[in-house]
């Protein structure tokens, strides 16, 4: 990959958009992690105003220090950078007091962790409304169309999406290049929903690199039968995730009446 020339190529595709949507720039949700400081510094490197926000929810003291860092790196090298923090712990601990008390169980954590997602999407959208601006998704393509690794209406719900034809190694490579801090390069993935130290390996089962090495085989026609030992139970995982997430991947249905009903 001509990892300079990608660069270019996405800012200029992310201003050119703006321009022509006739809006002031670009919001992005800050975690501290790999994805937001690529996608933020891009948005950034476009000269328009970009609006970082920070929105912790019980967040781990190493995310938020990420997220700082990053931040503050980022406004000392673009003047058209600014920055929010919004604390949602408060608000999601309000939702959790509304909704029916269910004890706690796998899918009443994952129902939570996915609110939480949600919370800091309705939040971005505030401020995009507010000062007239995009919100960039921070997704990859193995997360958005490989295994489905987000949530949807949460981090899903985007206006564009600048990294989601870059793998998780490209989105590596682009960040030693626009000189994202070796803290956030250093650390180990994390989507943060849940409130403790798991990885996004943990929650899948597989690292990102098998998971590029799985969605390259898919590509190429590979059956599982193809494969032993861990690549098989890697292409297992991914082949498996990806067809119970195709709902995220593929638009949402639409129920068409026929002419002659109408």
């Amino acid at each position: 990959m001509n990892t300079p020339k990608v660069i270019d190529y996405i800012v200029n595709w992310l201003k050119e958009y703006a321009t022509n949507a006739k809006v002031n720039g670009f919001v992005v949700g800050i975690s501290g992690g790999i994805d937001s400081a690529v996608t933020s510094t891009l948005c950034a490197k476009t000269g328009l105003p970009t609006l970082c926000v920070e929105l912790p929810i019980h967040q781990a003291e190493s995310q938020v220090n990420r997220a700082n860092e990053h931040i503050k790196q980022l406004r000392e090298r673009f003047s058209n950078v600014s920055e929010a923090e919004v604390n949602l712990t408060s608000t999601f601990e309000d939702f959790k007091t509304v909704v029916p008390k269910t004890d706690s169980s796998p899918k009443v954590d994952l129902a939570l962790a996915n609110t939480r997602a949600r919370l800091r999407m309705t939040t971005l959208y505030y401020f995009a409304g507010l000062h007239g601006l995009l919100v960039a998704g921070t997704g990859n393509k193995v997360e958005d169309f490989g295994v489905g690794f987000f949530t949807k209406y949460g981090d899903g719900g985007v206006d564009l999406s600048p990294i989601a034809d870059l793998v998780k190694s490209e989105v590596y490579a682009l960040a030693a290049q626009l000189g994202v801090p070796d803290s956030i390069q250093k650390a180990q993935p994390t989507d943060g929903l849940f409130g403790d130290s798991r990885t996004d390996e943990d929650q899948i089962g597989a690292s990102y690199d098998e998971l590029e090495w799985a969605m390259d085989m898919q590509n190429q026609g590979k059956a599982l039968e193809d494969f032993t030992g861990r690549q098989s139970e890697v292409y297992k995982i991914y082949t498996r995730l990806n067809r119970i997430n195709q709902h995220k991947m593929i638009p949402i249905p639409v129920c068409e009446i026929p002419d002659e009903l109408k």
